[in-house]
């Protein structure tokens, strides 16, 4: 035992500066909140008025007269989760691909299009309630499958070659993230129709935003300057540490590349790039320094 506690081992995990742990958490938070509830509701009426309300004012509605009384639907859905299995699942993916996002499109992008590719899947499942006949009305949609799905495609478009190892097989990210597109298609029949419009959704935001950013345009930037401000205030009202404490260090990405003996100084540089990657996009590099990163990659690959 080291003797830390539960408590200050989050703080230091969400002291990193990786804005996938902060995601990570408010989906658990969420989750535990959600599910106690539903497991009192069990022995309990009141436990299961409240767990009810809870649910009715996190999800995002398609009937648009429930919708016009709880808009922030449209926000909080892309938090909530209520299966155990879809929660787990998601939060693994998010996980992984959050963090080859945040590595390789950058941390401050992050957060935006986590929300702005939710809004997207929201709208696309609030349309196709509403336009598509069979559907039924009154249908409700929570998870964050379609912020996920966005991760996803975009790191597939500005990481197409990038293998992963998957059980006992390797794969391409581009084939991966094809193949999981085609697989929510197909899976269309067996229900959920919504929820995979919304998947489709945020799969769509991911492909435009890449294409966007190669564009030279930023759909993001409204949100990333909010969010910059609003992270500035916060670390104006930060106290400064109590003498005695040992200052935290930030750790790096956990996609980050493993240091080799004998090469310090080029991991060096790999490193010093990296970081520059994660604050500011691979967008922010010198022509030069795109040229070493693609050569270092060959020589180790």
């Amino acid at each position: 035992m080291n003797g830390t506690s539960l408590k200050s081992d989050v703080r230091n995990w969400l002291n990193q500066g990786n804005t996938v742990n902060h995601l990570l958490l408010w989906n658990t938070a969420i989750f535990l909140v959600v599910g106690i509830l539903r497991l009192f509701a069990m022995a309990s009426s009141n436990a299961a008025s409240a767990s009810f309300f809870l649910y009715d004012n996190l999800a995002l509605h398609s009937d648009i007269p429930t919708l016009i009384q709880k808009p922030w639907g449209f926000i909080t859905y892309m938090f909530t989760h209520q299966a155990v299995f879809h929660f787990l699942f998601n939060m693994l993916n998010l996980y992984f691909f959050g963090n080859l996002f945040r590595s390789d499109i950058g941390q401050r992008r992050v957060l935006p299009v986590y929300i702005l590719s939710s809004i997207l899947g929201g709208l696309l499942f609030v349309l196709a309630y509403n336009v598509i006949p069979g559907l039924g009305v009154g249908g409700t949609l929570v998870g964050a499958s379609a912020s996920i799905m966005c991760f996803i495609t975009a790191t597939a478009m500005t990481l197409p070659n990038m293998e992963l190892n998957i059980l006992l097989a390797s794969i391409r990210l581009k084939w991966l993230a094809i193949a999981i597109v085609v697989i929510d298609i197909i899976s269309i029949p067996e229900g959920n129709i919504g929820g995979i419009i919304a998947h489709m959704g945020g799969a769509l935001f991911g492909v435009l935003y890449v294409l966007a950013l190669r564009g030279g345009l930023e759909p993001a930037k409204p949100l990333i300057w909010l969010f910059g401000k609003l992270s500035n205030i916060n670390t104006k009202r930060e106290p400064a540490p109590s003498r005695g404490f040992k200052t935290f260090k930030p750790k790096k990405s956990p996609l980050k590349v493993v240091k080799r003996s004998g090469e310090e100084n080029r991991q060096q540089k790999l490193d010093i790039l990296l970081d520059k990657i994660n604050e500011r996009g691979y967008d922010s590099l010198s022509s030069e320094e795109k040229s070493w990163l693609k050569k270092y990659s060959n020589e180790n690959s």
